[in-house]
């Protein structure tokens, strides 16, 4: 049997650790002010990208929309609040160097010639129907759907009429004639009064109707399951959830405003909607919903360990000899640990059974004996 890797040097002197100054980076890593330095410098750039495209997209603010203006800066702070987490991430050890190997996995002309359909299908199946959800649960997955699907809906219609991208014009002021104009240029022409008008002018209906059910139902399970119930946090996962549905039930309560009480109450459900979408846009930097952005880069990831598999580069347990993961993703694994001096990439060499027998012949055989 192969002898179980030698604890760290770091773990035989616990108190001299524990005694130590709290490092300022790590493995010469940028400390924690250049990492905020950089994260707000880059905040700003694409803050300041992000406003100059709503200038030039809205044909110098002449399509721009002034009743729009609040969830306009919304998504100026949303910019901001995205660039500033992601770098903030990514200049973690662990997340830094699955970034880059990611980014080299998606960027590679060889690994385009290996699998030319790899990555189409991991967008498809990883990012847009999201299978990996449906091994936990059906019902969960559909649920993460109806939300999915829903959100970008809402995203494709609401974020370009916002920024004065997109606008709908009608040549006699009423209708029911409209067209459909993207930076100024004609796109389509339809009549509100047909099935293309109707879906047009109620896209962010259909997007509240999918998202009602869905938020709805992990609202529910959070609830009532006790295993979602004892690590949850109502900032973190209720707070999410409660707004999606405020946001969809305002939504559909202009629409019902408008159609059946002629008006009535809409400036006070348009304030409303207004102050639910506006705390929801800049609240998904810092809650739950940053891992839509997160995700994407996990397609790359995903790349990196599948070619390796193509290849069979696969890395086999030191002691029983079971695959664990693909070779280079064993690599990268230990390279993280040895950036962050935790001494333990040896234990990356094995299988988790064989980790938690070795563990446990180490306790027998040395801990066990104080006992005596």
């Amino acid at each position: 049997m192969t002898e179980p890797p030698a604890p760290p040097a770091a773990a035989t002197d616990a108190a001299s650790v524990l005694d130590a100054p709290p490092p300022t980076g790590v493995a010469g890593g940028p400390g924690p002010r250049s990492v905020a330095g950089r994260a707000t410098l880059a905040g700003a750039i694409v803050s300041a990208l992000l406003i100059l495209a709503i200038v030039f997209g809205s044909r110098m603010l002449k399509d721009f929309d002034s009743a729009l203006l609040p969830y306009a800066v919304a998504t100026v702070f949303l910019a901001f609040g995205v660039a500033y987490r992601y770098t903030v991430w990514i200049s973690a050890p662990g997340a830094r160097r699955l970034f880059k190997q990611g980014w080299r996995s998606l960027l590679s002309a060889d690994n385009f010639r290996k699998a030319p359909t790899a990555l189409p299908k991991m967008i498809a199946t990883y990012l847009g129907f999201q299978k990996f959800l449906g091994a936990r649960s059906q019902a969960r997955w559909a649920a993460h759907q109806l939300i999915f699907w829903g959100c970008i809906l809402a995203a494709l219609i609401t974020f370009p009429l916002t920024w004065g991208w997109f606008t709908f014009t009608s040549p006699s002021g009423a209708g029911p004639g409209y067209a459909m104009r993207i930076w100024g240029i004609k796109v389509i022409g339809f009549d509100s009064l047909n099935i293309l008008g109707w879906l047009m002018f109620h896209g962010l209906d259909i997007a509240a109707v999918l998202v009602i059910p869905g938020a709805s139902y992990f609202l529910w399970r959070r609830m009532k399951d006790r295993g979602a119930m004892t690590g949850q946090r109502f900032a973190y996962d209720l707070v999410p959830l409660i707004a999606l549905i405020v946001i969809s039930v305002t939504g559909l309560l202009l629409t019902f405003s408008s159609i059946f009480l002629h008006g009535g109450g809409y400036e006070f459900l348009a304030i409303l909607h207004m102050v639910s979408v506006v705390f929801t846009l800049i609240y998904i930097p810092f809650g739950k919903f940053f891992h839509i952005v997160q995700r994407p880069a996990a397609v790359g990831m995903q790349l990196f360990k599948y070619t390796a598999r193509q290849d069979e580069q696969i890395f086999h347990c030191r002691r029983c000899g079971q695959p664990i993961d693909t070779a280079p993703y064993v690599e990268n694994l230990q390279g993280t640990m040895r950036d962050l001096k935790l001494g333990f990439e040896t234990w990356t060499e094995y299988c988790p059974r064989c980790k938690r027998v070795l563990r446990g012949s180490v306790y027998l055989s040395d801990v066990k004996k104080g006992f005596k």
